[in-house]
């Protein structure tokens, strides 16, 4: 199941928006905010315990670092993709190559900790869900053909997946758990904030969303 939910997860987020065409985006916000907060603690209250665990306190802060700032390089060719925002020109045609590798690393780091931290699968579920609903939405409104875009999400879709199944089978990554670890705490941790202060408009705080928050921090504590 760990292998299957994040494929379904992005499939079915694509098959809703070709379904249903929603055309507002207030409860993906709203969604997308629950993530962010639902992410954050889990990433709070089951990476960090372990990760500093046994190891190099000094080493693990410097691949948490890094992984915030590897985040933050590849957002220069997503265009925030990972965290709502998708600013490619709609009527372009050309396959959005740069967006799919970008998305693919950001997903490919998101499956390491799956293996030994099941827990977060549902904080990557959570995330994924609306954030494929959003690019679902942008690929099926721009001029892009309908069989290029569902190549797109499929090929977005495995590579959490694929993180996984690499994270478990590779002797180097076994080897360096714990700093590879650090590494996705980092993207998380950035991918997370960015979400909590960018899913509304203006960048302003509502009741809805302060709710949504909360229940996100409360869910992710009771798992």
């Amino acid at each position: 199941m760990i292998y299957l939910l994040p494929i379904l997860a992005v499939l079915l987020s694509f098959a809703f928006v070709i379904i249903i065409k929603p055309k507002s985006k207030s409860g993906v916000k709203l969604l997308l905010a629950f993530s962010g907060s639902f992410l954050l603690a889990l990433t709070i209250f089951e990476l960090f315990p372990e990760v500093y665990q046994d190891s190099n306190t000094k080493i693990v802060g410097v691949f948490i670092m890094l992984g915030i700032l590897l985040q933050i390089f590849l957002e220069f060719f997503s265009k925030g993709a990972e965290h709502g925002h998708v600013h490619l020109d709609k009527n372009a045609n050309n396959f959005p190559v740069l967006l799919l590798i970008s998305l693919s690393i950001h997903s490919l780091l998101e499956g390491f900790p799956i293996e030994k931290h099941e827990t977060i699968i549902y904080g990557i579920l959570v995330h994924k869900i609306p954030i494929a609903i959003i690019l679902s939405i942008f690929l099926v409104g721009s001029n892009i053909k309908l069989s290029r875009a569902f190549i797109f999400i499929f090929l977005f879709s495995l590579m959490t997946p694929l993180g996984t199944y690499l994270a478990s089978n590779l002797d180097f990554l076994i080897k360096y758990e714990s700093l590879i670890t650090g590494l996705v705490v980092g993207v998380f941790l950035h991918i997370s904030t960015v979400i909590l202060f960018e899913s509304s408009e203006g960048h302003t705080f509502n009741l809805s969303k302060l709710v949504v928050i909360v229940l996100g921090v409360v869910t992710a504590y009771f798992l």
